[in-house]
């Protein structure tokens, strides 16, 4: 005669449940704020907290496979929708994600030129997508008696085998000199510093590169509104600042034009807000708001690495702005406007 199966407490599935929903939910938010953020120290915070967060999911899949038999005994009826596909998803989001951070098949891809980031970024937007699905309706939420000492003293030590499985694998990659070693605070890998030819032709994925640009920068603000010949835009103003794109690369270029708080000094005169914000306008209708007192530390490029821009890489003229991902480099650039509206008052990342 069988032994009866132990029965499993409710308590311990309903919060295995709930950690899995929070590491995803915590690995959702940081690989979105990872693309938000360019400098080094931010950087370096938020991708080991997304990295932490993907891993320690491996840390509780022995409970839910607890979980998962014994929701198998249910009938069919009373079973869960998207649990299958879901752990699928999950799965390939953290195998694409270690990849990249490895870089064993380097920043770009296995074929057609897809970068292994943007497989990894597609699995997780899956992913969060069938989180929804799979959570819709289900009761287990979380409690009150989850912030008790207990709960506490659990999801600390999850977040402590969470963060020294990615100091494990982070000391793994740089003693086996994997490539993953070399790549930058916010994971990209080096690609065509100092040699313009070998960047990347990339774009935010709203954006295309144009058949025609104008001759002309358009400068609008303070009741004034001047054209510029952007041949006139090489005033031999120079910085060397890093291209960060979140496609996975970056470069470190010396770029060359001209300062935009020396260009709109000139050209639209003292009396701009001092709280006001710049639209920067590409030709495609691509566009980002920064601060104007930022200004100084703007650069309406039109060379790199003393060679002129290449149509790719945002020729004629590119605005470049240090310590900022890509996407708020525009490229193209047609218009320059001062505006009274709050910098931030945009959304966080390119709609148009």
């Amino acid at each position: 005669m069988a032994l009866p199966s132990p029965r499993l407490p409710r308590r311990a599935g309903r919060r295995t449940n709930v950690g899995l929903l929070a590491l995803l939910l915590l690995a959702g938010g940081t690989g979105v704020l990872a693309f938000a953020v360019g400098s080094p120290g931010p950087a370096r915070l938020v991708v080991a907290a997304h990295g932490a967060a993907g891993l320690g999911l491996l840390l509780l899949v022995p409970w839910k496979a607890v979980v998962v038999r014994r929701a198998r005994r249910r009938p069919a009826g009373r079973r869960g929708s998207g649990g299958v596909a879901l752990g699928v998803a999950t799965l390939v989001t953290l195998l694409t994600g270690v990849l990249h951070a490895v870089g064993v098949t380097g920043p770009w891809s296995w074929s057609a030129g897809v970068p292994v980031l943007h497989l990894h970024v597609a699995a997780g937007v899956a992913t969060l997508a069938l989180v929804v699905v799979h959570a819709w309706g289900r009761r287990q939420r979380p409690r009150a008696t989850d912030l008790d000492r207990r709960g506490l003293l659990r999801a600390g030590g999850l977040a402590a085998g969470a963060a020294a499985l990615w100091v494990a694998g982070e000391g793994l990659i740089r003693l086996t000199g994997a490539p993953g070693a070399e790549r930058r605070a916010t994971g990209s890998f080096e690609r065509g510093t100092d040699e313009p030819a070998a960047m990347p032709v990339t774009q935010w994925f709203t954006d295309t590169v144009p058949e025609d640009v104008p001759a002309t920068l358009e400068l609008v603000g303070a009741g004034r509104r001047v054209r510029v010949p952007v041949a006139d835009l090489d005033r031999g103003d120079a910085v060397r600042a890093v291209l960060d794109c979140t496609g996975g690369w970056y470069a470190t270029q010396d770029w060359r034009g001209v300062r935009l708080d020396r260009l709109l000094g000139e050209h639209l005169g003292p009396d701009l807000p001092a709280d006001g914000s710049i639209d920067v306008v590409s030709v495609t209708g691509f566009r980002r708001r920064l601060p104007l007192h930022d200004a100084g530390r703007l650069l309406l490029a039109t060379h790199a690495a003393g060679r002129p821009l290449f149509p790719g890489h945002g020729a004629p003229v590119r605005l470049v702005a240090p310590g900022r991902r890509g996407f708020w480099w525009v490229k193209w650039v047609a218009r320059v406007e001062v505006v009274d509206a709050p910098w931030w008052l945009q959304s966080p990342f390119p709609l148009q």
